[in-house]
């Protein structure tokens, strides 16, 4: 949650020693930069929230640290600005001996809204104002900062225990880093989902809505799957999308993303686009990758449902 790849900073030309990870965590306030924060420090990670940029390099220039470093950036810091941290991100990813991250946490602005006026806390960016007028004013100046995200979530319709939890499949895992693949299906009738780095458009081939015995079934069931499948057309685009994914993650991991996200679009995010989200999952948890599964619009007519559930058998590549 239009194709984003977003590209890291991250030069690694040894990746057998990768050398002192540092996840730099930021966004806009009420997007959960705290829950971030401190479900990596549990993950293990060293964890420093509203570090002051001006400190970063004297904190980075001590004694070697044993753990990875978790740095939250607020643009309440005193000398935070959008030219300093990029520039920040730069530099780190071309000093020896660090392997940078920067982690997004966004959400829609009404989102943000309503969470203010749940919590009737002011915005510090427009303390004598509406959350409204502080809202608009923070998600501009971050902006750019978000386009240069490595790992971007979207926590609108995520609670604190489903972001915690997803912090800690991307993040954990021993034997150095690795990339967690997740694959999500959507409805193009809601928008795309934000933060994804590749989107596919499914809504070409065969429709289960249009038979009536499929209709209120969706895209897990193995009738609706083999409807789908007797496209003539998908088995060669399943091939093809295999493949693609085949040839891109592990070049995305040696150049030391963490995180993949692909989504998958329908016209109603019921069938078509979870039928190829299932059968992607399983075929990338076979080839040994950890991949977890999100189906948006399943998500919100079943409460019940895991917002990211993860694949059997997947393993950390």
């Amino acid at each position: 949650m239009t194709v984003k790849t977003a590209q890291t900073t991250q030069k690694d030309p040894q990746p057998a020693n990768p050398g002192q990870r540092v996840v730099l965590v930021t966004g806009p306030s009420g997007a959960g930069r705290s829950t971030a924060i401190n479900a990596l420090e549990d993950s293990g990670f060293e964890a420093i929230d509203n570090l002051p940029l001006s400190m970063l390099p004297r904190l980075l220039d001590g004694p070697p640290i044993s753990r990875p470093l978790a740095l939250g950036i607020d643009v309440r810091n005193r000398d935070f600005s959008t030219n300093a941290l990029i520039e920040t991100i730069d530099r780190l990813g071309l000093t020896p001996g660090f392997v940078p991250a920067l982690l997004y946490l966004d959400s829609r602005a009404e989102v943000l809204e309503r969470r203010y006026s749940e919590t009737r806390r002011r915005h510090p960016m427009a303390p004598a104002e509406s959350p409204e007028i502080g809202i608009a004013r923070e998600l501009d100046l971050l902006g750019p900062i978000r386009a240069r995200a490595d790992i971007l979530i979207d926590t609108s319709d995520l609670t604190p225990h489903e972001l915690r939890a997803e912090i800690e499949r991307m993040f954990t895992g021993g034997g150095g880093p690795h990339l967690a693949v997740t694959i999500n299906s959507f409805s193009y009738k809601r928008g795309m989902p934000r933060g994804m780095d590749m989107v596919i458009d499914c809504r070409f081939l065969r429709n289960p809505y249009w038979e009536e015995s499929l209709r209120a079934l969706d895209g897990r069931d193995p009738q609706v799957a083999a409807h789908i499948a007797g496209d003539p057309r998908e088995e060669a685009f399943f091939a093809k999308v295999l493949d693609l994914m085949l040839l891109l993650l592990p070049a995305y991991k040696d150049e030391g993303k963490s995180h993949f996200a692909i989504g998958f679009g329908c016209t109603g995010g019921q069938h078509r686009s979870v039928a190829m989200t299932e059968k992607l999952a399983l075929a990338l948890a076979k080839e040994g990758w950890q991949v977890s599964i999100r189906h948006r619009e399943l998500e919100r007519r079943n409460a019940s449902l895991p917002a990211n559930r993860p694949v059997a058998g997947a393993t950390s590549v």
